[in-house]
């Protein structure tokens, strides 16, 4: 079995459109296709590769819980995409014990096309070191991302 996910959609919003949501956490509830986000603690747009934002969440597993996540790709209006992490890492060993909830990323590709844009979505947890957490892998399904996706296009474009 893989260790990475993606899904590909079109969606009618432009690439500029697509980039400038995905930059703001604080719109990120609005893409979630998964319903875990809560809203973005302080959030403030992105600017490039290094950059964080923290994340309200929650899950039946967890209840309430905060993820942390580094921008890991940023080329404007072409692709982005970012880490989360639980924060703070060992915050929550009430719950996980010692488990490092950390090492998948989300990255979106945006590709013109026509008058709007071909979407991909990579979901990737490959780089998960914690066996525990590992074992969690994946979370979503591919019709989640591509909820994701078509939210994205339609938030976009409104």
């Amino acid at each position: 079995m893989s260790d990475q996910m993606s899904v590909t959609r079109t969606v009618q919003a432009t690439p500029q459109q697509l980039f400038a949501l995905l930059a703001d956490p604080a719109r990120h509830q609005e893409i979630d296709g998964a319903g875990m986000l809560r809203g973005a603690e302080g959030a403030s747009s992105i600017s490039g590769v290094g950059d964080e934002f923290v994340m309200n969440m929650h899950n039946d597993a967890l209840g309430d819980y905060r993820m942390k996540n580094t921008i890991t790709a940023y080329e404007q209006d072409r692709k982005i995409g970012w880490a989360p992490a639980l924060h703070p890492i060992d915050g929550y060993t009430d719950k996980l014990g010692d488990t490092r909830a950390e090492g998948h990323t989300y990255t979106w590709k945006l590709e013109p096309e026509g008058g709007g844009t071909r979407v991909t979505q990579i979901y990737d947890w490959s780089g998960v070191q914690d066996d525990n957490f590992r074992g969690f892998f994946p979370m979503l399904g591919e019709a989640q991302l591509g909820d994701s996706i078509e939210k994205a296009g339609a938030a976009a474009a409104s």
